[in-house]
């Protein structure tokens, strides 16, 4: 009976608070991105320790988006949820309350710290909870809403805040603004929440042991598959951000203004078509729109962000913007994996979905990592043409993957899932 609720499903319309408090909410844990490193050290926090200070909070909630879709499993989303809301509130009270106040070094490094595990258990227990609750064949729409959401919170609206209320509360008052959102998106999340009934301990139990997953691994591929697609999907753009300003600076002869603009084009080509791809990838196929969308996509248009600045840079602006946008545009094809994944292991979604949060944390350090490696032999177009073929690669990699009909039922056991050709 599970199963057939499951199968009949919501809309993604059912989940609107939790779209609403998701946006909100990354709009408040947005607002510090621009300024808090250069902020804590003006208050005499050695940029060593900064470093440090980030470094941890990556790995915090790199750790956190792993553990989200597994922790769901075992606890269901909403108590994920709340804990992340908690794990965001708590050291950050702690961390405006007296570490800054304070200037307190190992107790900022303490409190930011654990602060990382915050929004990954809210976001991904957001997404986790609506793949697992909303109806298959619109699971590439909500998808594209959660992205939209997500990526229009966090750095857009954030940065946006930022820019307006900085000149009139300063730097420690915007902190303090940020907070209210939070606690705002994170109330807004928690209405109207109702899931479906968890499945009996034993079964989530049996979700986590780690010779459970090996032998998923081993029998469905196609997590793994999903899992390296999703770590190139994002791998590009934190890895332009290292080399490119200078290039777009020093060899294609414009300005910081001009580079910072063409950044705000390919995020706001990217929210929008997270939306449009997702809708459309429900129609068309989600395997397709990966395919084709994201991966040639992004692989074409990749090559364009070096040719175009370098031809056309310091004489045709628009040509280089025109360029961002349909980067921007490509990434958005990416967005159906959110849907594939739980589609991939219906009877544990969460653990799914957890190899899916996995790449997208991996891709933080993959994308600089090509620079680091290759930028001083080959040089800024031979690490734009990796990046380019990796695009390429995951395209060939969701090839193979093999989603389930839409008209399967979940069975109650994982390694008897049934896949189509």
């Amino acid at each position: 009976m599970e199963a057939i609720r499951h199968e009949a499903g919501r809309t993604p319309l059912d989940f609107g608070f939790q779209y609403a408090g998701l946006l909100l909410f990354m709009i408040g844990d947005g607002v510090e991105v621009g300024y808090l490193s250069p902020y804590l050290v003006s208050l005499g926090v050695n940029e060593h320790h900064v470093a440090l200070l980030f470094t941890v909070y990556g790995l915090t909630a790199a750790m956190a988006a792993w553990a989200s879709g597994v922790l769901c499993d075992i606890f269901g989303s909403r108590r994920v949820i709340v804990a992340g809301i908690v794990l965001w509130i708590v050291p950050q009270g702690v961390f405006l309350a007296y570490a800054i106040p304070h200037r307190d070094a190992a107790s900022i490094l303490l409190s930011y710290g654990i602060r990382g595990a915050g929004y990954p258990l809210l976001a991904y227990g957001i997404l986790t909870l609506i793949m697992k609750e909303v109806r298959q064949e619109r699971r590439g729409f909500a998808s594209g809403l959660f992205w939209f959401c997500f990526t229009c919170g966090l750095p857009t609206m954030g940065t946006i805040i930022a820019q307006l209320s900085l000149p009139l509360l300063g730097e420690y008052r915007t902190l303090w603004l940020a907070f209210g959102a939070v606690l705002a998106g994170g109330a807004l999340a928690l209405v109207s929440l109702v899931e479906s009934p968890r499945p009996p301990a034993s079964r989530r139990g049996s979700a986590i042991k780690g010779e459970q997953i090996a032998r998923l691994v081993i029998g469905h591929p196609s997590l793994v598959l999903t899992c390296v697609a999703r770590a190139i999907n994002s791998s590009a753009t934190h890895g332009i951000i290292v080399f490119m300003p200078l290039y777009f600076i020093n060899d294609a002869g414009m300005t910081k203004n001009q580079w910072m603009l063409f950044l705000e084009v390919i995020f706001v080509s990217n929210i929008v078509f997270n939306v449009v791809f997702g809708a459309l990838s429900d129609l068309i196929s989600w395997t397709r729109t990966v395919i084709w969308v994201g991966g040639v996509g992004s692989g074409v248009t990749c090559l364009l962000l070096y040719w175009v600045p370098h031809l056309y840079g310091h004489a045709s602006p628009f040509y280089v913007y025109l360029t961002g946008a349909l980067f921007g545009l490509a990434l958005a094809g990416y967005v159906p994996l959110s849907a594939m994944a739980p589609s991939l292991l219906p009877a544990s979604p969460g653990l799914a979905m957890s190899f899916l949060n996995f790449g997208a944390g991996c891709s933080v350090w993959l994308g600089p990592l090509v620079v680091y490696v290759f930028q001083p032999s080959l040089g800024v177009a031979g690490v734009i043409y990796i990046y380019s073929g990796l695009f390429f690669l995951s395209g060939l990699l969701v090839s193979w993957i093999r989603v389930p009909a839409l008209n399967t039922i979940a069975p109650r056991n994982v390694s008897t899932v049934r896949l189509r050709a």
